[in-house]
């Protein structure tokens, strides 16, 4: 079965704001080294980090005209911050991945969804 790893970043500290730099230097590296544990865990296609939420642009079609608005209409808990692809047996190998995945204990969520 293969599944998709939604990450949302909930209060998860970025690399380049205040929040990550409080971090210790080794608490930023062992978020790294989680990331590419994870990437070179066999049957993980990585995915990649998206901008933050105030750079989507979001398309609706109505009337037959395309719409556009700035942003999702999210909150910023709510909004995913990346996500990556893994075949597994069974849904339980894929919550002990996302389980690992560094912003599920720092204030984020992982959703495990299967694919079709």
């Amino acid at each position: 079965m293969k599944y998709m790893l939604l990450i949302h970043q909930g209060t998860t500290p970025l690399p380049g704001t205040e929040e990550w730099e409080n971090l210790s230097e080794d608490e930023q590296k062992a978020v790294y080294a989680d990331y590419q544990a994870i990437n070179e865990t066999p049957g993980t296609t990585p995915g990649v980090q998206m901008a933050s939420p105030e750079t989507a642009t979001t398309v609706r079609v109505q009337d037959g005209r395309t719409l556009t608005t700035d942003g999702p209409f999210v909150d910023i808990k709510e909004a995913i911050g990346g996500y990556l692809f893994f075949e597994a047996d069974d849904l339980d190998a894929a919550i002990e991945l996302a389980s690992r995945i560094p912003a599920a204990r720092m204030g984020g969520a992982i959703e495990v969804r299967p694919l079709v």
